[in-house]
C-alpha cells in the first residue's frame, strides 16, 4: 500500500508540474517542474516514506529502463550511421564542457570557504603556520 501511495505522488507531483508549466508558460519543461515540486515535498514524512518505497524499487531495476532506449538506437541506426561522428563529437565536446564548468564553480565555491579562514590569520600567525609548513621533519 505504501508503494501505491509513493507512486501516485510521484505521478500527481509530475501531472501538477506539467499544469504549471504549460499554464505559466515556463521555460522549464513539466517534468522538471514536477521534479522541484518532489524537491519540496520530501520535507512531509509522509511524502517521503511513501517515495522512498518506490525508489528503492525503481533502483533496484534500473538497468530495465534502458531497454526502451537500446530498442530506439536499434530502430534508428541508419541516422546513427548517418550522423554518429556528429554525435559523437558534440557528446563528447558537451561532457567536457560540463566538466570545465563544474570545476569552475567548485573552485569559485571553495575559495569563498577557505578565504575567510586564511583572512582570519594574522600576519604572524601565518608566517609561523608557512614556516612550520615548510620545515622539514625530525627524523632524530
Amino acid at each position: 500500500m505504501l508503494a501505491l501511495r509513493g507512486i501516485t505522488w510521484l505521478l500527481l507531483l509530475h501531472s501538477m508540474g506539467e499544469v504549471i508549466s504549460r499554464g505559466v508558460h515556463l521555460p522549464l519543461p513539466g517534468p522538471v517542474v514536477g521534479m522541484l515540486l518532489l524537491l519540496l515535498a520530501l520535507r512531509w514524512p509522509i511524502v517521503h516514506n511513501s517515495v522512498r518505497v518506490v525508489a528503492e524499487f525503481l533502483l533496484q531495476h534500473l538497468s530495465l529502463l534502458f531497454v526502451p532506449v537500446g530498442v530506439g538506437v536499434m530502430t534508428h541506426l541508419d541516422v546513427l550511421g548517418q550522423y554518429g561522428v556528429r554525435i559523437a563529437i558534440v557528446i563528447v565536446l558537451s561532457t567536457w564542457i560540463s566538466l570545465a564548468v563544474t570545476a569552475l564553480v567548485l573552485r569559485a565555491l571553495m575559495r569563498d570557504e577557505v578565504a575567510p579562514d586564511a583572512a582570519a590569520l594574522t600576519s604572524t600567525e601565518a608566517s609561523t603556520f608557512n614556516d612550520s609548513a615548510n620545515a622539514e621533519p625530525d627524523h632524530g
